[in-house]
């Protein structure tokens, strides 16, 4: 758009006509040292008292009474007046625009060939509360927000280091939206940092709303089993930044990205680090168990009903006879109608107001589960093979979505091949997660490829006085070749 100029009128005039004469832009003329200056700001973007105490003030402060040359008013403004945290000097009108949707106020002095740009950011952000998906018993209670700069104070106040690295930068051709790339000097592979910061840099994208948009760009191939960790806790994030992986904080999402990302920490919670480790092997083991109820309940026992009936005992066996005897389905069909219609009931209570949406997961729960199993539709079996499956899908809420796709895909293996389409899907999915790599690390490390250091926090998590003995970072589980 080209470099400012020295006559004010016209470049206040530029700006306005490259930003469309947009309302929400208020332009301020006055006068400092007899020379002609003016304050350009978006309304809603600053904070009014510090545009005053800041800004305003000082300027009447110069006063007029004696004639001062634009590069002394300037030399004033700059260096000796403004005790803000940000001040920056603009020599285009694209920097110029950008600060100004960015809630900096940027001064323009007549014969002066740049503006100085002042950061009095007074935008309303969401106050710092709890997390609403990653919660936990013991430890913080603060969970990331939409402001990114906020969401970066949080990092630094528990990584207290200056290896600790924050680099900004601003993707997106319309949206120019904030994305900080974190990490920590000497903990991360330096071919790690640049690999992430190419991608970012590359991105096609012209709006970037969310930390969703970037996810598809950071793994190298859609999957069942995502390569990229989310989380909203700001301790978490601290955590994975020690153990060398790489952070992405996006401006507007209360979500952080973590790259590469194994399988196993999806059965890690906060707590597991705060409780007696046995108590946290126990913990893990519940969620492991949890993630199988979910994914191979329903096929399994639709598998044994259809295709293995010996191998149910007698008394359950006349039970199950009994309830298929009186529904119009067979098992197969029933449990694909009450996976969607639980499926359905979900995103209704998600997607719906709060008070609604309790009323109707209760009465989709209760009422009509009850009223579809009196009027024969379904037996009341399947019913709660499918109720217990979905409840434990929830216990590892980071797999919650890939739950519920291979859960239909093993009722389908079940329901027509019985155990053997089960072992074969089993054996698909296996060979599909053990192929995964990210970032030239696997997957499912530290099981495969087996690393005995890794291990000490996988399963079983040793105490804190073994842990703090040794020192293991991402790239020195075995079978990790970064970028290679």
């Amino acid at each position: 758009m080209g470099k400012l100029e020295k006559i004010l009128e016209q470049n206040t005039v530029n700006i306005r006509s490259l930003m469309r004469n947009t309302s929400d832009l208020n332009v301020k003329y006055g006068k400092a040292g007899g020379v002609d200056v003016c304050a350009l700001f978006c309304e809603g973007q600053i904070d009014t008292n510090q545009l005053a105490n800041l800004i305003y003030r000082p300027l009447n402060s110069i006063g007029n009474k004696e004639i001062l040359p634009p590069e002394r008013v300037a030399e004033i403004i700059s260096g000796e007046l403004f005790s803000a945290g940000e001040q920056k000097q603009l020599s285009t009108y694209d920097e110029v625009i950008l600060k100004l949707y960015s809630g900096f106020c940027v001064l323009l002095i007549d014969g002066i060939t740049y503006g100085i740009a002042i950061g009095i950011q007074g935008y309303k952000t969401r106050s710092v509360s709890p997390p609403l998906n990653h919660r936990n018993i013991r430890g913080s209670r603060e969970g990331f927000v939409e402001a990114v700069r906020t969401n970066m104070s949080m990092v630094r106040r528990r990584i207290k280091s200056p290896d600790l690295v924050m680099s900004l930068t601003t993707m997106g051709k319309l949206s120019n939206t904030d994305i900080c790339i974190c990490y920590i000097e000497g903990r991360a592979d330096k071919r790690l940092i640049e690999e992430v910061k190419g991608r970012i840099e590359r991105l096609p994208l012209s709006v970037i709303l969310e930390s969703g948009y970037l996810q598809p760009f950071l793994e190298d191939k859609n999957s069942l089993f995502s390569e990229t960790g989310v989380t909203e806790r700001p301790d978490v994030l601290a955590s994975k930044l020690y153990d060398g992986k790489i952070g992405i904080i996006v401006d507007g999402t209360p979500f952080a990205l973590i790259v590469p990302k194994l399988f196993s920490e999806n059965f890690i919670a906060v707590d597991d680090y705060s409780e007696k480790p046995i108590y946290a092997f126990m913990m893990r083991l519940l969620r492991y168990f949890a993630f199988f109820i979910g994914v191979y309940l329903p096929g399994f026992y639709v598998a044994l009903a259809n295709f293995h009936p010996e191998l149910i005992p007698d008394s359950l066996l006349l039970n199950l006879a009994s309830s298929v005897a009186v529904t119009p389905y067979n098992l197969l069909v029933e449990c694909i109608i009450i996976s969607i219609f639980y499926e359905i009931m979900r995103e209704a209570g998600l997607r719906m107001p709060t008070d609604v949406g309790h009323a109707v997961s209760i009465v989709g729960g209760i009422v009509i589960g009850d009223i579809v199993v009196s009027a024969g539709l379904v037996g009341a079996p399947i019913l709660l093979v499918i109720a217990v499956s979905s409840i434990a899908g929830y216990i590892v809420t980071d797999l919650y979505n890939t739950i519920i796709l291979t859960r239909f895909a093993f009722i389908l293996a079940g329901g027509l091949f019985g155990l053997f389409g089960i072992t074969i899907a089993t054996v698909i999915l296996l060979l599909k997660l053990c192929s995964m790599n990210s970032y030239g690390v696997p997957v499912t490390a530290p099981i495969s490829p087996f690393s005995l250091k890794g291990m000490r926090d996988t399963f079983i998590r040793f105490g804190w006085k073994r842990l703090a003995k040794t020192d293991m970072k991402i790239q020195d589980m075995n079978g990790v070749k970064i970028n290679e």
